[in-house]
């Protein structure tokens, strides 16, 4: 069947870990999976024409190349520079290693000093009781501390500049002068301005540098790191009937439209983090594909950031109700993500997710 003038995708698939993983990858019959301790043994090839059809085939990762490129004879140019940005070590981020033979997924612990959040709002508006709820975050485990003075839950209403300004910068500065590597969650090129001269190492945007017109050039412009993240629409009218063609393969569209503006900006691919946004103008279902395709976002050659905590998806999947009883659900969407190499992980709940981090990471490095 011809493929021609239809896109085309890559999927790690056979995801492999421990000895299995690296006697395979020895003999050639592997491949490591973005530098990381697991590797994958298969491949799904995709072609997706302009109606949204879809023509899927697995591929043996030995013949995945000559199969990729029979597959899909539109987009020979680019097969090389897909499949190394799926085997190929990623850089570090915010100074943290994101490869290697010590690497482990790094936590990105959540502070939102916020009325309104879904979770945790009203907990943390005073700086004082911020600043101190993200010490104790850093203490049990954070690599990362992600602080947010906008709440961008569904149906939330955007805050004022100044508003955002007087949560996050007070908070900022007293992290930073600790030592504590702090990424700011913020869709505004002012705040953003300020925030990095205040010490901020990431810019974590929910529009993924999209709904502030000077963002680009800020993060261009200094020596910051950002997680794109994918969000159809806005907050406040995001949940309303999300609809995508595929939304796995909608999102990693999107997400790789950004990384290629981020990179003409100026800014380096290294510096950049993608997160294809649970939750943000998604149903349940939408979620639930995406987190059990996470691995099609290898090939944009970023790191991999995912935030599924407490988030009302798992009250669907679980029969439960509450963000309070979501613990459970949220460390076993993480290793299902941590299964197909994620890096970064935006939690509430720390402690317990280092927990999980840690045993996870014992399995899959002496298996």
């Amino acid at each position: 069947m011809s493929h021609n003038n239809k896109k085309s995708y890559i999927r790690p698939v056979g995801i492999l870990f421990g000895s299995i993983a690296n006697q395979l990858t020895s003999m050639g019959q592997a491949y490591k999976l973005a530098g990381g301790p697991l590797s994958f043994s298969h491949a799904e090839m995709m072609a997706r024409d302009i109606d949204g059809n879809i023509d899927s085939e697995i591929s043996r990762v030995e013949d995945l190349k000559d199969n990729f490129r029979n597959f899909c004879t539109n987009n020979k140019a680019n097969v090389t520079t897909c499949l190394e940005h799926f085997i190929e070590s990623r850089d570090s981020f915010a100074g943290f290693s994101l490869s290697g033979l010590d690497y482990k997924p790094r936590i990105l612990g959540v502070l939102n000093i916020t009325p309104d959040s879904f979770y945790d709002g009203g907990l943390y508006e005073t700086t004082e009781a911020a600043i101190s709820h993200a010490r104790a975050l850093h203490s049990a485990g954070a690599d990362i501390i992600d602080v947010g003075g906008e709440s961008t839950r569904p149906g939330s209403k955007e805050v004022s500049l100044d508003e955002e300004l007087s949560r996050v910068m007070p908070v900022v500065k007293a992290l930073s002068e600790d030592g504590i590597v702090v990424s700011v969650d913020t869709r505004h090129s002012e705040v953003m301005r300020q925030v990095i001269d205040a010490g901020a190492k990431v810019i974590n945007d929910v529009s993924a540098l999209i709904h502030d017109t000077e963002s680009l050039s800020v993060v261009a412009n200094n020596d910051v790191d950002v997680i794109l993240m994918h969000m159809r629409g806005l907050p406040e009218t995001m949940q309303n009937e999300p609809i995508y063609k595929n939304v796995v393969l909608d999102v990693y569209d999107m997400l790789y439209d950004r990384i290629n503006h981020c990179v003409e900006a100026g800014i380096e691919r290294k510096r950049i983090c993608v997160d294809p946004g649970v939750g943000f103008g998604k149903s349940v279902k939408h979620n639930v594909e995406l987190i059990s395709s996470l691995s099609i976002f290898q090939g944009l050659g970023c790191g991999l950031a995912i935030g599924v905590s407490r988030k009302s998806f798992i009250d669907s999947v679980s029969e439960t109700e509450g963000s309070d009883r979501r613990l459970v659900g949220s460390l076993t969407a993480l290793i299902a993500a941590l299964n197909q190499g994620v890096n970064i992980l935006r939690v509430h709940d720390v402690s317990e997710t280092l927990q999980a981090l840690n045993t996870w990471h014992k399995i899959v490095m002496e298996r």
